[in-house]
């Protein structure tokens, strides 16, 4: 599913989970770490992401990757 809003973009979870292989818990428990782009909710049982929101993200990944920090670990 994806949304065009204002020259935004949202995408849903199935969009989501093809770009970001991740579980549905570890991106939720990014996104309360403040290390994901945050949700936006649309209706009480549908939410969104911001498509340039998510590439930045990926893109940061590309370029830190691999100083990828742990919770609960300090480097």
């Amino acid at each position: 599913m994806e949304i065009k809003e204002k020259n935004k973009i949202l995408i849903g979870r199935k969009k989501l989970h093809a770009m970001i292989p991740l579980a549905e818990r570890t991106i939720f428990n990014m996104e309360q770490r403040g290390d994901f782009p945050r949700r936006i909710a649309l209706t009480s049982r549908n939410v969104a992401w911001d498509l340039a929101e998510v590439e930045e993200w990926i893109e940061a990944r590309k370029v830190f990757g691999a100083a990828a920090s742990r919770p609960g670990r300090t480097i």
